[in-house]
């Protein structure tokens, strides 16, 4: 078996099995290899009913103390039953599953395993899981992985394709240089790939995901490292002094820069006319003002006689800094351009020779700007815009567009400054740390399930005085495995839960991107109240009219991202609410979560995350959304990462070169993490 066979190659994986991993971007024996599970189901010891926490999985051993009914509501066939233990009774209930009452009876003893919650008054677990005492035992040795899926695919499905890719994981060669392996004592490559995949106990797969995590990170640094040597020092060709425009910008403006935004102007200002070219990280809170700093900075290019390039996630973030940037220069006879992908193909050409005859001195606009047809006049500047959501290609990209021009780049997610200097080690790094004094505090909220009426009922209430909001889910459709609130089935329960003539409308990840920009921007005209989201709206979309936040199941996000999706709201002259609604009541989740109440600050936010998450979730699903890593994250891994860091210096000190890993086999694994 070699890594680019086919994944149709296996058995009992047919066209439509091979379309369905297809669409999870899996076609090879590696790309199956490389998909790790997102997370593991254990078995714990079953415990009476009147422990039962609600919105907690867990497991019980119960008698069916009524008949197994089955009923048809609509298109499903519901199956119910009353179970009771010595301390209560619960309802369990099963859609579309109507072989259950020849297997189910009355008088019979199982262990129930699912997710307990009050439904009109009573106990009920939907969906439960059923063992007898002999397989529960089997179960309670075992972790059971838990894919992520698409539509057609099954969890068991995956399993057993992964069982048959073994012996190819088990031939796997070492690759990471053996003094590191034997400095931190790691396990081989191969065993940690079939540990991760079917774990034989907590500890053995904590140490299996270590490896595996420390390798993300030291692949990431390797392919930095590199990139770094290339453009060590690059002597500045663009010299830009300040402008007498940007001076009579800045006193035009209906408020004062905060001194944050002045300190890092002036390290903006001191980079474009010094010796050597910018690289510089602006991060500074959402809301704090980094946008006008770009504005500045582009003001002073233009003035100087260059072009400017400013690229963005999305084309509706596009669109409105465009507007925001035109409106701005407007005085200044700036010509200012949009290139998105959605623009049509006869005003691309316009503007590819405008770009090239210097006919143009801004342009904004997505991934577009680095389309191999876009050539630049005089491109001296170049800024990117949420800089973990572009990898360190398409900043190189765009970069290279000119004669090595400034790279100037921002973003809104708060890294602790010891993380920060080491994910962007080829960065000068400039900290926006205070807000405008205009801005309201957002009001927040951290409560359980049973506030959901309540919550619905303040939705409307700022629906009628002409306000929008967003309610996120942590996931698109209904999972086998996972209980947690799905956009797909939300949207419609909100629909039926909130007034007739409220418009509510869902947007994930998964749409196609005609689509998701169609929703956005409807949204944005406030053609849309209620916008049910995955985090895709994370950034992207800057609507000053929406004031309420609500998350679902708050716990499953860190609080770096929670607080990026805070974000959102808060940006207009409106009072603004945030909603953290948790599916679990333990007393460290709602302690975790209450942090968010006490702070609006980001930074504070950061550090409180990286504190309380501890040695690591190595279990559980990531959760920071910085940078796209697979099992690590920046957060929970932190001292993974320090560790890679110090691992790779250490390295360098004894003469080994990050060129050395660059292997034939590993040349993917380093473009993926260059592509972060």
């Amino acid at each position: 078996m070699e890594g680019n066979d086919l994944i149709s190659s296996l058995k009992g994986v047919g066209d439509k099995t091979t379309a369905y991993f297809h669409r999870l971007k899996l076609d090879t024996i590696e790309d199956l290899v490389q998909f790790y599970p997102k997370c593991y189901l254990t078995y714990e010891e079953p415990i009476l009913l009147n422990e039962a926490q609600e919105g907690e999985r867990m497991a019980f051993r119960l008698m069916i103390s009524s008949p197994i009914l089955v009923r048809l509501v609509k298109k499903f066939k519901i199956v119910t039953c009353t179970a009771e233990d010595l301390s209560g009774k619960v309802t369990l209930m099963w859609y579309n599953m109507p072989f259950l009452k020849k297997t189910l009876h009355a008088g019979q003893t199982w262990i129930f395993v699912g997710t307990p919650v009050y439904k009109k008054g009573r106990l009920t677990i939907e969906h439960p899981e059923y063992y007898t005492e002999e397989q529960y035992e089997r179960m309670r040795v075992t972790l059971q992985p838990v894919y992520s899926l698409t539509e057609g695919l099954t969890n068991k499905t995956v399993q057993k394709a992964m069982i048959q890719v073994m012996p190819y994981i088990k031939s796997q060669k070492e690759y990471m240089p053996k003094a590191v392996i034997e400095k931190y004592q790691f396990w081989s490559y191969s065993d940690a790939l079939a540990e991760v995949h079917f774990p034989v106990s907590k500890e053995r797969l904590i140490e299996a995901k270590k490896r595996l995590i420390f390798d993300e990170f030291f692949l990431f640094l390797n392919a930095m490292y590199l990139m770094k040597e290339q453009t060590i020092v690059v002597h500045n060709h663009y010299k830009i002094m300040p402008s007498k425009e940007t001076k009579a910008l800045l006193q035009s403006l209906p408020y004062s820069l905060t001194g944050a935004q002045m300190r890092a102007y002036e390290e903006i200002k001191g980079d474009l006319s010094s010796k050597k070219i910018m690289n510089r990280l602006v991060q500074g809170d959402v809301g704090s003002g980094k946008t006008i700093l770009a504005v500045l900075a582009l003001l002073d290019t233009v003035k100087a006689g260059y072009q400017g390039a400013l690229m963005v996630p999305t084309e509706v973030l596009a669109r409105q800094h465009y507007e925001t940037i035109e409106g701005l220069l407007a005085p200044y006879n700036v010509r200012v351009g949009l290139l998105t992908g959605a623009t049509k193909m006869s005003e691309k050409r316009v503007i590819y020779e405008q770009l090239k005859n210097h006919e143009l001195d801004l342009i904004i606009g997505t991934h577009a700007l680095i389309q191999e047809q876009v050539e630049y006049a005089n491109l001296a500047l170049v800024i990117t815009d949420e800089q973990h959501r572009f990898g360190v290609r398409q900043r190189e990209a765009l970069a290279s567009k000119g004669k090595q021009p400034h790279v100037l780049v921002m973003s809104a997610t708060p890294i602790p400054r010891t993380l920060a200097i080491i994910l962007y080690g080829d960065l000068d790094i400039s900290v926006i740390d205070e807000l405008p004094a205009n801005r309201l505090p957002i009001k927040n909220c951290v409560v359980d399930t049973s506030y959901r009426p309540k919550a619905y009922r303040f939705i409307e209430n700022q629906v009628e005085l002409g306000r929008q909001v967003y309610v996120i889910c942590p996931m698109v459709e209904e999972s086998e495995t996972i209980e947690a609130e799905n956009v797909t089935d939300y949207t419609v329960k909100l629909q039926q839960q909130l007034r007739a003539g409220i418009r509510v409308a869902c947007l994930n990840g998964k749409m196609k991107q005609a689509d998701k920009q169609e929703i956005m921007e409807q949204f944005s005209r406030h053609e849309i109240d209620v916008l049910v989201s995955t985090t895709v709206i994370e950034v992207g979309i800057n609507v000053p009219n929406a004031t309420v936040m609500m998350v679902e199941n708050a716990e499953r996000f860190g609080l770096a991202q929670l607080h990026q999706l805070r974000g959102r709201v808060g940006r207009g002259g409106f009072q603004s609410y945030c909603i953290f609604m948790s599916g679990s009541k333990k007393q460290e989740t709602m302690e975790r979560l209450s942090i968010l109440n006490k702070s609006n600050d980001g930074f504070f936010i950061a550090n409180e995350d990286l504190r309380l998450r501890g040695p690591g979730d190595f279990f559980g699903i990531r959760q920071s959304g910085i940078l796209d890593f697979v099992l690590a994250d920046v957060y929970d891994h932190a001292d993974l990462l320090k560790m890679a860091d110090d691992a790779m210096k250490w390295l360098i000190k004894q003469g080994w070169h990050p060129r050395e890993l660059d292997s034939e086999k590993f040349k993917k694994k380093l473009e993926g993490a260059l592509q972060l």
